[in-house]
């Protein structure tokens, strides 16, 4: 997706990166940080973390953070918020460009949380996605939970229904920044099962209604258990 100036990528203009620096912390995140005493021991992934809205507050508990983002204009932006926090030094090795589907800087068993928020459906095929809950589940220690976001594809940005990608299941056009692998929530549960993600908590549709459509959100915790 580009911006209304000229030809610099959504997620790498300004506007964007403002925009997503200025959102508050995430409800549900907030919620189960309340959980751990000794948030130094405990290791987080926050995996497309955009400007840092989520990377911050992990910060200033003092957890031991790591975010990722493949815009570079984000993880600018997310390190100097942390730097500011913990030093710039410690922010270049906390927060990482990279891709949602390729963790290999992650040893296996490594993360007590993954916190991925709209990120998954930003896929663009079945594989890429396969390849993203793969890698989560494999770094994520015995128990480690994945908080997750993503789009149902009931979802209509423009108003007018996506359209599936012929003999690409769940692949969907509609977005202005492309194809998007969308699952119902009962499929994404299924899907996280298969992956030793069992559900830890109800998982949650929420429909909103936008300046130009709708958005229907999927909300997901997921515990992993290893067998």
């Amino acid at each position: 997706m580009t911006d209304q100036t000229g030809d610099t990528p959504f997620w790498e203009s300004p506007e964007a990166v403002e925009r997503f620096a200025n959102r508050d912390p995430d409800v549900r995140l907030l919620g189960l940080l309340d959980e751990y005493v000794e948030p130094g021991r405990v290791r987080i992934l926050d995996l497309g973390c955009a400007a840092g809205r989520n990377t911050v507050v992990l910060a200033e508990r003092g957890f031991d953070v790591l975010a990722v983002d493949s815009s570079v204009a984000m993880v600018e932006r997310t390190r100097q918020r942390v730097g500011a926090i913990l030093g710039g030094s410690d922010a270049e090795r906390r927060v990482l460009v990279g891709s949602m589907d390729e963790l290999s800087f992650l040893s296996d068993g490594s993360v007590n949380m993954v916190v991925a928020l709209g990120v998954l459906h930003q896929a663009g095929s079945r594989i890429q996605w396969l390849r993203a809950v793969t890698e989560i589940a494999r770094v994520l220690r015995d128990g480690g939970l994945f908080l997750c976001a993503v789009w149902s594809p009931r979802t209509r940005p423009d108003g007018h229904p996506l359209e599936e990608v012929p003999d690409e299941e769940h692949v969907y056009l509609g977005f202005h920044s492309g194809r998007h692998f969308l699952l119902e929530a009962d499929d994404l549960d299924l899907e996280m099962v298969r992956h030793g993600l069992k559900v830890a908590a109800p998982t949650e549709v929420v429909k909103v209604d936008t300046e130009t459509g709708l958005r229907v959100t999927i909300n997901g915790l997921y515990r992993r258990v290893y067998s």
